[in-house]
């Protein structure tokens, strides 16, 4: 078969590193496009991943969002005109899923977080749906998903691509990152998305709270670039901007602390055995209450519960979790619709 992967979002290249190539060692023949947003096309490059860039991301007003959405997905619509794709895929492309529709391809999307509201979009469009176990079947029917359209994997999607995860020696030190100092990495939240449309000041609190810390080193992972003039601004001197993008499994195995506004990289530091400490302010993913009732993450959810966020080094013996392999088993129900 011919298959059409879109890759909307950084988070989505890991999780399809490594299943591309397995559904390509299946005998199918993959094409994958790519959008201008976060480090998705940066980070498609580092892996070596063959892709097209095509289109960019709306911004951070819903009403731009919308319109560049429907000019993406026009944009992909005239670029898979002719190539006879048999199968698209992606976690939620919205776009491709509104181009593979009116091109009459089969459309699979996979996705693990419930509260997202274009899931009603994406998920109506598809003919299956793959999200992992604990996604809550009442979410499913609520965005018009029963019976065989819905195909459940073990695990959460981190754990299928850190499955083969090797920690790269030295790595802080590969970036002149002095490892005497308390490593915390700090992702900002998205607060343009449909999901997280509102102020975060958790955040704030939690950065006013770390930098006092004077053998603190703060790694900052703007997702926007109007993040990383505002945190400039401030004129921190114990917060590092990175000017390039970094290997995020090495970073956050390697860093003493995470404090997310996000979701996949608190998900993929729990994951790794990194002390995670989410901040996000929406509702939580069943697959991110999982985490924190295995002891994995911790929620924090008010103002004053910042202070208890312990600005230490990690402990040697901490546990590393070993993600099952489960690449094989997602790249079969992917096809398989």
């Amino acid at each position: 078969m011919k298959i059409w992967i879109d890759l909307a979002n950084s988070p989505q290249v890991l999780f399809f590193r490594p299943l591309i190539p397995e559904i390509e060692r299946e005998g199918h023949v993959v094409t994958v496009t790519t959008r201008h947003f976060a480090q998705t096309v940066e980070l498609a490059n580092r892996i070596g991943l063959t892709h097209k860039p095509i289109g960019v991301h709306g911004g951070e007003h819903i009403s731009n969002i919308g319109l560049t959405l429907m000019k993406r997905a026009w944009q992909l619509l005239r670029f898979a005109k002719g190539e006879n794709f048999d199968l698209a895929i992606s976690h939620n492309s919205y776009a491709q899923a509104f181009a593979a529709k009116l091109l009459g391809i089969p459309f699979v999307t996979s996705m693990d977080y419930e509260h997202q509201p274009a899931n009603h979009f994406a998920f109506r469009l598809a003919r299956k749906v793959v999200v992992p176990e604990f996604f809550p079947e009442k979410s499913l029917r609520r965005f018009g998903v029963r019976g065989k359209k819905v195909a459940r994997y073990h695990g959460t999607k981190e754990e299928i691509y850190l499955g083969d995860f090797k920690p790269q020696s030295g790595y802080l030190e590969s970036l002149e990152i002095s490892t005497d100092m308390i490593i915390i990495v700090m992702i900002p939240p998205g607060t343009w998305a449909l999901y997280h449309h509102f102020e975060n000041p958790l955040f704030d609190a939690a950065i006013e709270h770390i930098v006092q810390k004077r053998d603190a080193k703060v790694i900052f992972l703007p997702r926007i670039p109007s993040q990383a003039k505002a945190i400039e601004a401030k004129g921190y001197k114990n917060i590092f901007l990175p000017p390039v993008v970094l290997d995020g499994p090495n970073l956050l195995y390697h860093a003493d602390l995470v404090v997310s506004a996000g979701g996949t990289m608190n998900r993929e530091a729990a994951v790794l055995g990194t002390p995670t400490y989410s901040l996000f302010k929406g509702k939580l993913a069943a697959v991110d209450s999982y985490l924190v009732q295995k002891g994995r993450m911790r929620h924090i959810d008010s103002t004053e519960s910042i202070v208890s966020i312990p600005i230490c080094r990690k402990s040697p013996n901490r546990k590393m979790d070993n993600p099952v392999q489960l690449i094989q088993e997602v790249a079969k129900i992917l096809l398989h619709c």
